[in-house]
């Protein structure tokens, strides 16, 4: 599942590295721990880099997104309108059609187990979604 290294620059595993280190506050720390937990709950997840500076980590497509701002980390499920939350994570981003977004503030507790519930189902969601046939104009005559 991982995907090769780019012979531009470093690897996105690296940048992320550089990002959490580069923060050197709660906000590192708290990137750090999701993605402890991002990899726990998939050992196979693709870390990526996007949208100059954005870590993302994959699984089939995108599961997420990890964004710090000065107030909050904010981890953005792709499809995450389609998940179930019945932990209630999801706190921001709750009026659209297909993103929902968890927003961390500092000395805010997480709950691991029901955060990695999340990520498991955010790859079920995108394998089910690949694995389908894709429906062309002919087989929808």
């Amino acid at each position: 599942m991982k995907k090769p290294e780019s012979a531009e620059g470093p690897p996105p595993s690296q940048l992320i590295d550089e990002r959490i280190a580069g923060l050197g506050d709660w906000r590192g720390e708290m990137l750090a721990r999701m993605r402890k937990l991002i990899k726990e709950a998939d050992p196979e997840v693709v870390e990526t880099w996007k949208w100059m500076g954005t870590p993302v980590w994959e699984h089939d497509g995108i599961i997420c997104t990890g964004e710090t701002y000065k107030a909050v980390v904010k981890l953005t499920f792709a499809k995450g309108a389609s998940l179930d939350d019945p932990a209630k994570l999801f706190n921001s981003s709750l009026d659209g059609n297909v993103r929902r977004a968890i927003d961390i503030r500092e000395d805010e507790k997480v709950d691991a187990s029901a955060f990695k519930a999340l990520i498991r189902a955010a790859i079920a969601l995108n394998t089910a979604a690949k694995s389908k046939p894709k429906r062309t104009k002919k087989a929808a005559e």
